[in-house]
């Protein structure tokens, strides 16, 4: 079985890269593709903790759309994320941890 380390290693290869207009190089990635959409996720650099990261939806513009049978692949999203899709989905998304506390004071 693999370590989880090297799952990682081989899953930061797949990630498209965008630089934000404050700077912050983010890793952008595409997760569950249904048959209309898809999520990109944006990978805050810190890398600690996801709750950086943001997350956008996009929605699948081919005529593949219609058809609730297939599932979009994920390399062939990957391939529509131009620089200007992803700032336009960057520009759109928010926050996955929604800046809430992981736990409430007691």
């Amino acid at each position: 079985m693999k370590k989880v380390r090297d799952m990682k290693k081989i899953h930061l290869r797949d990630l498209k890269g965008y630089r934000a207009s404050d700077g912050t190089y983010w890793g952008v990635d595409v997760q569950v593709p249904g048959y209309s959409s898809a999520i990109v996720v944006f990978h805050h650099p810190d890398g600690r903790t996801a709750r950086k990261d943001r997350y956008a939806t996009l929605n699948w513009p081919g005529t593949e759309a219609s058809q609730v049978t297939v599932t979009l692949d994920r390399a062939t999203v990957q391939a529509l994320l131009t620089d200007a899709v992803i700032a336009r989905l960057f520009n759109q998304s928010v926050l996955i941890g929604g800046g809430f506390p992981a736990f409430s004071p007691a």
